[in-house]
């Protein structure tokens, strides 16, 4: 099973940027659909970007598309997720996770996940 690391959290005016990055063990990370989720204190974890094996087919939430940005490096083991024009609502613990399955945002089709990194976004 896949081990992933989450890093790149942090605080942030509202406006700014931050780029996340998780990092997967194992030599199977380019056969892995990945997504990135985010789960706000006394909310369900949502669905934020998720990005097929290769990268050529990505998905993302109404509610970051535009500012987010999906993007990976299988030489690197690594999925990134470039985030601009971050908002206060954007504020959650940001986590990683790997699917079997075609890019997807049910909760369910992903099985590995990281420990997240938070993200805190001031106003």
């Amino acid at each position: 099973q896949v081990q992933l690391v989450e890093s790149g959290g942090g605080l942030v005016q509202a406006g700014g940027s931050l780029r996340l990055s998780c990092t997967a063990s194992g030599r199977t990370f380019s056969s892995y659909t990945m997504g990135w989720f985010r789960q706000a204190p006394g909310k369900e974890r949502e669905f934020v970007a998720a990005i097929n094996w290769i990268g050529g087919s990505t998905y993302y939430a109404d509610s970051v598309k535009g500012r987010f940005t999906i993007s990976r490096d299988n030489a690197k083991n690594t999925v990134y997720l470039q985030m601009n024009s971050l908002k206060p609502e954007d504020t959650a613990v940001y986590y990683c996770a790997t699917s079997v399955y075609a890019v997807s945002s049910a909760v369910p089709s992903f099985s590995s996940w990281g420990q997240g990194t938070q993200v805190t976004v001031s106003s």
